[in-house]
């Protein structure tokens, strides 16, 4: 079925379509990757103890329980996107996030509550990964379906563009704040502020939100009467395959991303020998992200010249083969390792970064594509992202190895190639008639006006 209005011009410009869909997640992963830059101070405030490893693993352990709530926030939004529209899931979605920001910021701290101080931190960030499970997934689907043909990659690598974005100050952030502050200052008031400052993008990104269409996509589904009546129940009925897909992608949107570029600024400063100083790790890492940053776009484009899959094997093959020695570079403990460490990451995760929110969009019809998308990346996210730091720092403890992080992160390469081999070439066809296509292909037998309400 095409979708005559999605290539007539909007009521709103096209720019402020893309803002409004990105801009949560500027803010969402900015509060996401301050919460792991400052793992060292705020260990030090709610989990005081005498082993800094222990200490260190205890905040990485609230830092999980952010992304164990995101499948159920994802299917709340899912569902709320689906049968609702995007636009008002995305509204709520960036509401959810300022407010549990904004109380991170103001939480009393272990020596002022006692053990009642790493409780209310856990359930701040459990209402953080609620967020986080419909933002991600609903602004990508929300910008996909707005992009004129040819350029859906480009359009929805924005979403990436703004996690990055977002990762990226929060990186500069922390490493201002290290470079600026003492470390008695930081633990007594200043690690705040950059907290309490994220309630701006959430203001912003409700205003951007308020006055924009809705997908064209959505609003033609609910006119035809298309909306699926259970749209989880339908998604797992129907589109298995697809969320199978997704989970062996987001290998790379999770365990690929959150050890380079979140949990190896601890690994750098705090674990190996010899530590680095906070603020150049920092400093390093701001520089990664901000190559990451200018090559999503980038990748986007070439992605709707040639298709999805060869970017996504060519990130998994970097990842594979690069890993271990790039892990050896940054182990001698230099500021000129860390970034040339850092660059090389951010290379390999360029290639995929731009085309992740077309390629999962297409995996999906219409009726089913947030509630889908969402339960197969916020599952993925929800074990492997949010253990990430976690697990890269237990297997340090198990092993004694510093380096064994490195052979996690290989792995991770390896199943996502795998998945790869299994996305359609769906790039060139109009988007609701390749969702229905690969509707059709997992259910032959299914008539034809059922398929042109998918």
């Amino acid at each position: 079925m095409s979708i005559a209005t999605a290539a007539q011009p909007a009521r709103v410009p096209l720019v402020r379509t893309v803002l409004a869909g990105a801009v949560g997640n500027v803010m969402e992963w900015y509060d996401f990757g301050l919460f792991g830059f400052f793992a060292p101070t705020i260990a030090a405030l709610f989990f005081p103890r005498e082993d800094n490893l222990a200490s260190l693993a205890g905040v990485f352990g609230v830092f999980a329980t952010g992304f164990l709530m995101r499948p159920l926030g994802g299917i709340l939004f899912g569902v709320l996107g689906d049968r609702l529209g995007r636009k008002h899931a995305l509204e709520l979605s960036v509401l959810l996030m300022a407010l549990a920001t904004t109380a991170i910021g103001l939480l009393p701290t272990y020596a002022t509550i006692g053990p009642l101080a790493p409780i209310l931190l856990t359930l701040m960030r459990l209402l953080q990964g609620l967020s986080v499970g419909g933002e991600y997934v609903g602004s990508m689907s929300f910008l996909v379906e707005h992009a004129p043909p040819g350029r859906r990659a480009y359009i929805g690598s924005w979403t990436s563009f703004t996690v990055v974005l977002g990762s990226l100050l929060a990186s500069a952030t922390a490493a201002v704040m290290t470079g600026c502050f003492s470390e008695s200052q930081l633990g007594a008031w200043a690690w705040r502020m950059p907290f309490l400052a994220g309630s701006a993008f959430g203001a912003l990104g409700l205003w951007l939100r308020i006055g924009v269409d809705e997908s064209p996509h959505f609003l033609e589904l609910k006119r035809t009467g298309g909306l699926a009546q259970n749209p989880v129940a339908t998604a797992i009925r129907h589109d298995w395959k697809a969320i199978l897909t997704t989970i062996g992608l987001a290998f790379l949107s999770s365990i690929g991303f959150y050890i380079p570029f979140v949990w190896l600024a601890t690994w750098l400063s705090r674990i190996n020998q010899p530590p680095l100083p906070e603020s150049q790790v920092l400093t390093a890492n701001t520089v990664a992200l901000l190559a990451l940053l200018v090559l999503t776009p980038f990748s986007a484009i070439v992605s709707d010249r040639i298709g999805r899959r060869p970017l996504f094997l060519a990130s998994a093959l970097g990842y594979a083969v690069l890993t271990y020695p790039t892990f050896l570079i940054l182990a001698g403990g230099t500021f000129p390792r860390a970034l040339a460490g850092g660059l090389i990451f951010a290379g390999v995760n360029g290639f995929y970064s731009g085309c992740m929110g077309a390629t999962m969009v297409e995996l999906f019809p219409t009726r089913t594509r947030y509630t889908g998308i969402a339960i197969g990346y916020n599952l993925a996210q929800a074990i492997l992202g949010g253990t990430a730091a976690w697990a890269a720092t237990m297997l340090i403890e198990w092993t004694g190895d510093n380096l064994a992080p490195a052979w996690y992160l290989t792995a991770a390469a390896v199943v996502a190639g795998l998945a790869s081999l299994a996305i359609p070439v769906r790039h060139q066809r109009p988007l609701d008639e390749s969702a229905a296509a690969g509707s059709a292909e997992l259910h032959p037998i299914a008539d034809s006006s059922s398929v042109l309400h998918q």
